[in-house]
């Protein structure tokens, strides 16, 4: 080999070795960029076209009555999608160890008979845009079918769940119990009743999960990840017993078919803790198919349709007279058939009679007479009487704060005319809520002692412990002597007045007040409709139990006793069902007439 050659040689071989180096330099350097300079960029990048996130929902929790029954609860419900480029033959192995192919065809017939549908629909879903990476194959299978379904192994088939909320009992307190509507950021959300008054208890927190997919879209086994943790909602605990709610609802739906009504309520409270054992309305709402109902009957009117009470107002207006000092039990009064005061207001009693009736003030209540009454009352002056319907809290709403609760209509008393200030003590001219009534009622069964009106019992956590428990607190409206005196002279409409046969109830002294009023037509006059009711206790001699029930516009019946068999019905099925013993002290003598 000549020098020269040797020269040509060591140039080339020290050219191959530059030329290696300078490669070798270009990816270290592009290593470097790679792997340290761009490593976030591109690693976010890599993320966002890989990496995928599903939410874990947090389950809105139980509503529950008294007992634990399960009014509303939360289950999920499953969608299940495909990606239609994915879909190619599978291989499967079989329990013999065998692997065999199946088709998309093969498939889609699998899973039409799992879901109901026709293997054509299944297979049409699959293939109807072979380009696209998503379609639905069925939506809100519940979770037996789910896992039917993936449990074939289909690789191509993705899930995903959905919260949606039941009702297993339906109409059953409805109206208090509410719906939510469709799930929102926060899951789903009350929108009426208890779902929406202790909203904050029920809903829940979402976790979120995180998988990596492959270039075809297909999530990789063994990437799934749990990022945040889902919490449940709390458990919203109710006073309602639904037994007796259901028991109310269908006496109370019988009745207004027999007598061809338009609407009604029933409230059943206890007296000695102001808690509501039932609220049934009708019309009544089916949390589950909300669209099925009227707009206007979604909610509960126990709570929110305010009425002029009649004549079960009269139980305050004594009450008021009695607490003032200026009457007693005994006062006599000449109750004509038309009364007319100083001012020129008049006013009449429902039944006609020509001669004036000469009754005592507990006379005056078993007759029910409206002069009567308004005599009585007008030894209040208006600011007095305003004063004790104020606070009898007949102006407020209750303590419950159902959603769009009512507080009662009525205007202050100074604005008061003439006439409203006669029809007022007996109950027209104001309007109140079943559920007053019923407070009313629990007040004067309570020794005087009004209690704070509960249809939560509280929240109960996931740990079981209970929060937004409520500690009532009592106040004394009017003295024990006067409750206990309104109680008894109540109790005489029972032993004596025209509703008797329909009101006793067999071993047990019960106390009671019918009433008929007047509606409204809308338009600021009576219309020729009326609205009849009953509110009372039981038993008499200490009292356990209010029941009050209102029916509007009956057709068959326009008195109070359109109502008075539902509440001996309902009461009668509250002593049995809580053993209340029957009455073993007998009434007191209290004459009502001389």
């Amino acid at each position: 080999m000549t020098a020269a050659v040797s020269r040509s040689t060591r140039r080339r071989a020290a050219f191959a070795v530059a030329l290696v180096a300078a490669v070798v330099i270009v990816f270290i350097v592009r290593l470097v960029s790679i792997q340290i300079v761009q490593a976030d960029t591109l690693n976010a990048a890599s993320l966002d076209k890989l990496s995928m996130q599903n939410p874990i929902y947090g389950l809105r929790g139980d509503i529950v009555d008294n007992d634990g029954t399960v009014l509303a609860t939360t289950v999920l419900r499953y969608d299940v999608t495909a990606s239609p480029r994915s879909v190619t033959d599978f291989e499967r192995t079989g329990e013999d160890g065998k692997t065999v192919d199946v088709t998309p065809t093969q498939a889609a017939a699998e899973i039409a008979a799992i879901t109901g549908q026709t293997p054509e629909a299944v297979y049409g879903a699959l293939t109807a845009d072979p380009s696209s990476n998503f379609a639905y194959v069925t939506q809100g299978i519940d979770v037996d079918a789910f896992r039917a379904i993936r449990d074939l192994g289909i690789p191509w088939l993705y899930y995903e769940s959905n919260p949606v909320r039941t009702y297993p009992n339906g109409a059953v307190g409805g109206s208090v119990v509410g719906f939510t509507g469709a799930p929102g950021e926060n899951g789903l959300e009350g929108l009426a009743g208890v779902e929406q008054l202790d909203n904050e208890c029920l809903v829940g927190t979402d976790g979120l999960e995180t998988y990596e997919r492959g270039a075809d879209g297909v999530a990789i086994p063994g990437t799934t990840e749990t990022a945040v943790e889902a919490k449940p909602g709390g458990t919203a605990v109710l006073t309602i017993d639904s037994d007796l709610q259901f028991f109310a609802q269908q006496t109370l739906l019988d009745r207004i078919t027999e007598v061809g009504a338009e609407w009604g309520t029933v409230v059943v409270s206890e007296v000695k803790t102001g808690k509501l054992l039932a609220v049934a309305d009708y019309p009544s709402v089916d949390p589950n198919n909300v669209d099925a109902t009227a707009e206007a009957d979604r909610g509960s009117k126990a709570f929110q349709a305010p009425f002029e009470p009649g004549s079960t107002f009269k139980a305050l207006t004594a009450a008021s007279v009695l607490d003032a000092g200026l009457a007693t039990t005994q006062t006599q009064v000449v109750a004509p058939y038309i009364y007319t005061d100083a001012n020129g207001a008049s006013t009449r009693d429902s039944s006609f009679h020509a001669d004036p009736l000469n009754l005592t003030f507990a006379g005056v209540m078993q007759e029910s007479s409206n002069t009567g009454t308004a005599m009585l009352g007008e030894l209040l002056s208006s600011e007095q009487r305003y004063g004790y319907i104020e606070k009898f809290h007949m102006t407020t709403p209750s303590e419950v704060g159902f959603p769009a609760e009512s507080g009662g209509i009525l205007a202050p008393w100074d604005e008061w005319d003439d006439q409203t200030n006669l029809t007022t003590t007996f109950g027209q001219g104001v309007s109140t809520t079943a559920v007053q009534i019923a407070s009313l009622y629990q007040t004067l069964g309570n020794h005087g002692v009004r209690l704070p009106v509960q249809l939560v019992e509280g929240c109960r956590q996931a740990d079981g412990t209970m929060t937004d428990t409520v500690e009532p607190t009592g106040e004394q409206i009017v003295p024990d002597a006067v409750a206990t005196d309104v109680v008894n002279m109540l109790e005489t409409v029972v032993t004596g007045g025209y509703a008797k046969s329909s009101l006793e109830i067999p071993g047990y002294r019960v106390a009671a007040k019918t009433g008929t009023a007047q509606m409204s037509d809308g338009s600021g006059a009576y219309s020729s409709s009326y609205i009849t009711s009953v509110a009372g206790l039981a038993p008499a001699e200490d009292p356990q139990y209010v029941v009050s029930v209102s029916i509007a516009k009956p057709v068959t019946i326009d008195s109070a006793l359109a109502a008075a068999p539902v509440f001996q019905k309902i009461m009668s099925q509250v002593l049995k069902q809580n053993r209340v013993l029957p009455s073993t002290v007998p009434a007191p003598e209290m004459p009502t007439t001389f």
